[in-house]
């Protein structure tokens, strides 16, 4: 299949942290746009274990490395990311149907907000169906391995994020 002539697609995330499922979606994403630009939000309801500049780092350190993918944070409206990429395109991945209702509802508010926003929508590949950030930090939160899970820079910053034991942290990933 060739790629859509000279099309960005917008990835948007917290990426905390970026997961192989992550990586899998921008890989097979870049094989059908001309570029993928992996969006790590500032500004999320979601409480960050790492700060927007680690998030960042370390989502260059494992996406970065794919040809036609871009990192880079935003913050604010996807919608104002949109106008300012110059692009209508938000691509978002699917691991089962419990994610669809929440994604159709975001789907249907971006759109609301801009008529000539359109959401793709990619299943996530078999292999990581049931892989999701929030499982990947309470695995390395109670010590256990998540090499299987994520690529090495990210295991070792989880690894330190939790060196002292499963103790909490605020919004902005530090020790509370």
């Amino acid at each position: 299949m060739s790629p859509c002539p000279n099309r960005r697609i917008i990835y948007p995330g917290t990426f905390d942290p970026v997961t192989l499922g992550h990586e899998d979606l921008a890989r097979r994403a870049a094989a059908l746009f001309d570029e993928v630009v992996v969006a790590v939000a500032a500004q999320t309801p979601k409480k960050t274990i790492f700060p927007l500049a680690e998030r960042v780092a370390l989502a260059e350190a494992t996406l970065g490395r794919i040809d036609k993918v871009r990192v880079r944070a935003f913050d604010g409206l996807l919608v104002h990311l949109l106008a300012e990429e110059q692009t209508p395109i938000l691509l978002r991945g699917l691991r089962a149907i419990s994610d669809f209702e929440h994604e159709f509802q975001l789907a249907s508010i971006n759109r609301r907000m801009d008529a000539h926003i359109e959401t793709l929508f990619l299943m996530t590949s078999d292999a990581y169906t049931f892989l999701s950030s929030s499982l990947v930090r309470e695995i390395s939160r109670l010590g256990g391995d998540v090499s299987a899970f994520v690529q090495a820079p990210v295991a070792a910053a989880l690894q330190q994020r939790f060196a002292h034991g499963p103790q909490g942290l605020d919004h902005n990933g530090e020790k509370s």
